[in-house]
């Protein structure tokens, strides 16, 4: 049976920026080589949903090692960016409630590869939320397939 995208994004436009490169590093600790989550593109008024982006890019450090000859984006990198993705729904909710740390994934599946190249689009949707602790479901989606999906859980640590 096909999997379906968490909430429908066919009526988001994708080029879109909600919240900039500069938004997110104001939001998210993370920076340099372990940032994972290049811009929002899109956050339901309720902040229960949001859409994300990662572009893989030819240069990142992975590239060379990960496959030789085959650069293939590694699993746990692509929940990392589903983690931030999440941790960055939580933070604009709760007006950055601390630091968030990764506590646990679940259910994970991978159903696609993504090469250098890709736009990884990042789709969370909140499942239960505190200032305190969250629990997202995620998906990542290349060329309109679903190429991962996976439960965060966060809390504030």
């Amino acid at each position: 049976m096909p999997v379906q995208p968490l909430f429908d994004i066919s009526g988001i436009d994708k080029s879109a920026v909600a919240c900039t490169p500069d938004d997110v590093g104001r939001v998210n600790p993370q920076a340099g080589h372990m940032r994972h989550l290049d811009h929002v593109i899109w956050l339901d008024d309720n902040l229960i949903t949001i859409l994300g982006v990662k572009f893989v890019r030819h240069d990142e450090f992975w590239v060379p090692g990960h496959i030789p000859g085959r650069p293939l984006f590694p699993g746990v990198l692509m929940i990392e960016a589903a983690a931030q993705t999440s941790s960055y729904l939580q933070r604009v909710k709760y007006k950055n409630p601390g630091f968030l740390g990764f506590t646990r994934c679940e259910d994970t599946s991978f159903r696609g590869q993504v090469v250098p190249g890709d736009t990884l689009l990042l789709l969370a949707k909140e499942i239960s939320s505190s200032a305190r602790r969250f629990v997202c479901l995620a998906q990542g989606i290349v060329n309109d397939r679903i190429v991962f999906e996976t439960k965060i859980t966060g809390m504030t640590i």
